[in-house]
């Protein structure tokens, strides 16, 4: 293949250089990325929503489909694959105008997507290509210009995009013709095309109930039990498609585990009746990932999308019997276009199993207590149980049920049977394994949670911790939605008190939102502390406002489109934030990174690794010790020697403490490794001294001085490593 390279590098050096000149110095950047790019496109993309009728609001949803496909699967893992460098590696005196990526050369993002673009637009609005086939040209022309890409990139990814640009669309139209039509024939008649919608009619329109639907089997009139049913499959279709969704992303290996994930994976190694600052239900957890999927991202992590599925799978069905199935599939995207929760989805900590059995106990209880059945109390004690072995939040659903109890007749009623006292039982007993743990280990956990919560020092009331918890819990829940909320409870408790599912629901998830809130005044409250609270809100709300659509709310469906618009942009920015510098034009610093707590892990656990393996040449062993407990479990997971050896003697420890300070006090130190050597790292913005309790430790300690830890070429943080020889 030389002579096809050689070509290559010919008409790029054509291009590149002999084609060189001012004016297109200046004009062809802006093909790659200008400011006006993004607000173009959004005002485009408004107005066909807006004002394109069925056709725009179809045509933006399978473009964004594409485009998603073509870039994240096609393009991206042809680039994984081939790993061919960019020319400017090659050609030393290429004229580069923008900047240099990092990923690989073949095929171009850039081409295939414009190209894509103009093809689906084409099925769609056949005048577009008028514009949009010059403009993918020029965008084609100018990655070779610009110096990124060779020729035959360019050619490559043009016809993926063209490809890609006209398969998916008529795939999704071939499946919405065959399936639709027995899935969903009432929306069927209305759209019995993708690719030529009926102009003016709109998919999500219910048919009057008692009309007559044309082509449905027989012609029987639309009931109200056939819209429902027609709105429970899409939400199950949702729900399976975005798991799967979730999963690959899980095994894309886009981001690293976050700290507590990684220290929570060294749990499972060494599993307990409970732990130092959490219940035990964790590291069980992530066992059996890990089990299945094997120590790596995707197995600690596919529970979280796993038990996401399952929560929106009980919320579906719970919604779709108690209010209707529209309100309980407008609920999920709600849910996913929630940046508090969609972080729940992907991330493996106690907060996905809190909200799991929160939400259980919740729909459970209100069961009980309107079949008034001893079963289902039963249940209800044993999620509440769980969800205690799983975040020690879960007791404040036992305040919440305080509240039920108090302003609901009929569940007072239930005070008289056995049920609620079988499930006060059943909770108790789940909450043994905690209890046992900590009688034995001094009552460690209580004691750390004291101090955590600030309360043993004396109340000063300030108004610091206020705005800041109301200002990250206004963004994380979806501005539109906090509204929505706060509105709704409102409205429920001054005109809705006769509506018993409204009150249930405020009931679970106002009380601890609101001693949350309240504890501000004292000290600092993280966002995800809420997270329990956050699903019954959401059903609160949606119960509210399906009510008031049926009264006639109609402007209730541009507020619903704009938070889901706005929510599921944040979040899938939130999932991979090199969109956002794409987007901008230029990378994001690290330090301002929302993802810089899930990123470089692997490259700072290789510096730590590089360290130890200069000190081995010593000819003593080598082992490592972390200042945080996050970085002993990011460098165990992420040094290939430390993984393998993590279930045995470990090779990476936390510094030593007189005092519990973390789940490492508790397992054997490296006081038994009395002669060696060590690397001792520690996470910090400038040079430090080594810790008082190493020089005390080892004979002599040696600065190695401050290691930047970049991801694709962004520094994320920085590390300083010492060398400490002979352990006393």
């Amino acid at each position: 293949m030389n002579w096809s390279f050689s070509l290559d590098v010919a008409l790029f050096r054509f291009i590149n250089l002999t084609l060189s000149n001012p004016l297109l110095d200046r004009l062809l950047p802006l093909f790659s990325w200008n400011v006006f790019f993004v607000p173009l496109v959004m005002v485009a993309v408004v107005a066909l929503i807006w004002k394109g009728g069925t056709r725009g609001r179809v045509f933006v949803f399978v473009l964004l489909l594409v485009l998603a496909f073509n870039d994240g699967v096609i393009c991206n893992s042809l680039k994984h694959a081939i790993g061919r460098a960019r020319p400017f590696n090659f050609v030393q005196d290429a004229h580069v105008l923008v900047g240099r990526g990092g990923s690989g050369s073949m095929p171009s993002s850039h081409v295939s997507n414009w190209f894509a673009a103009a093809a689906t637009a084409f099925l769609f609005y056949r005048r577009s290509l008028w514009f949009m086939l010059p403009l993918a040209l020029t965008v084609g022309f100018s990655r070779v210009y610009l110096g990124v890409h060779y020729p035959s990139d360019v050619l490559v990814g043009a016809l993926l995009g063209i490809v890609c640009g006209l398969a998916i669309p008529r795939s999704l139209d071939w499946l919405w013709t065959n399936l639709g039509q027995r899935w969903f024939p009432l929306w069927w008649t209305k759209l019995p095309s993708l690719l030529n919608p009926r102009q003016g009619e709109a998919l999500s329109s219910d048919p009057p109930v008692g009309s007559t639907v044309r082509n449905l089997p027989s012609s029987i009139p639309a009931s109200r039990s056939d819209i429902d049913q027609h709105w429970y499959r899409l939400g199950c279709l949702f729900i399976v498609t975005l798991f799967l969704v979730r999963l690959r992303y899980l095994a894309s290996g886009t981001i690293e585990l976050s700290g507590d994930e990684a220290y929570q994976w060294l749990w499972s190694k060494h599993l307990a009746l409970s732990y130092f600052s959490k219940p035990p239900l964790i590291a069980y957890t992530q066992f059996l990932g890990t089990t299945l999927w094997g120590d790596t991202e995707f197995g600690v992590r596919f529970f979280a999308a796993f038990i996401a599925a399952i929560i929106s799978f009980m919320v579906l069905r719970f919604m779709a019997r108690e209010v209707n199935a529209r309100a309980a599939f407008w609920l999920l995207p709600i849910v996913a276009a929630t940046p508090l929760l969609a972080v729940g989805a992907t991330l493996m900590t106690i907060d996905p199993l809190s909200v799991l059995f929160w939400t259980a106990a919740m729909l459970s209880g209100w069961s009980a207590i309107q079949r008034d059945s001893t079963r289902h109390w039963l249940w209800t004690g044993l999620w509440t149980g769980l969800g205690f072995l799983s975040k020690y939040t879960a007791l404040f659903q036992l305040l919440s049920w305080a509240v039920v109890f108090l302003i609901s007749p009929p569940a007072r009623k239930q005070l008289r049977r056995a049920g609620p006292y079988w499930a006060l039982l059943i909770a108790a007993i789940c909450s043994v394994p905690v209890l046992v743990w900590n009688s034995q280990n001094d009552w460690i956990t209580v004691r750390h949670l004291s101090d955590r919560g600030g309360l043993e020092e004396a109340w000063r009331p300030t108004l610091r911790f206020f705005f800041d918890f109301v200002g990250a819990e206004f963004l994380l829940l979806n501005p539109i939605f906090s509204v929505s909320i706060v509105w709704a409870a409102i409205r429920v408790v001054r005109q809705e008190r006769q509506n018993p599912l409204l009150i249930y629901f405020l009931s679970m998830g106002a009380p601890i939102f609101l001693f949350y809130l309240l504890f501000t005044f004292r000290s600092r409250v993280l966002p995800n502390w809420i997270a329990p609270a956050v699903m019954p809100l959401f059903c609160m709300m949606i119960t509210y406002w399906e009510a008031r659509w049926r009264d006639g709310a109609r402007s209730l469906k541009k507020w619903l489109i704009i938070g889901v618009t706005l929510g599921g942009t944040v979040v899938v920015l939130l999932h991979n934030t090199d969109l956002i510098g794409k987007l901008l034009g230029q990378p994001l610093p690290g330090d301002k990174d929302p993802l810089r707590r899930v990123r470089g892990w692997t490259e700072m656990a290789a510096a730590v690794g590089l360290a130890r393996n200069e000190l081995l040449k010593e000819g003593k062993p080598v082992f490592i010790i972390g200042d945080h407990y996050r970085t002993v479990g990011v460098v165990s997971f992420y040094l290939p020697e430390a993984k393998a050896s993590v279930s045995q003697q470990p090779l990476v420890y936390y510094q030593s403490s007189p005092h519990p300070d973390n789940q490492f006090y508790f397992w054997p130190g490296y006081n038994t490794r009395r002669g060696e050597n060590a690397i001792f790292v520690q996470e910090v913005e400038a040079p430090q001294p080594a810790p008082s309790q190493l020089h005390q430790e080892f004979q002599s300690i040696t600065d190695l001085g401050m290691r930047d830890v970049s991801h694709r070429g962004i520094v994320f943080r920085q590390v300083q490593l010492f060398q400490c020889r002979n352990l006393r």
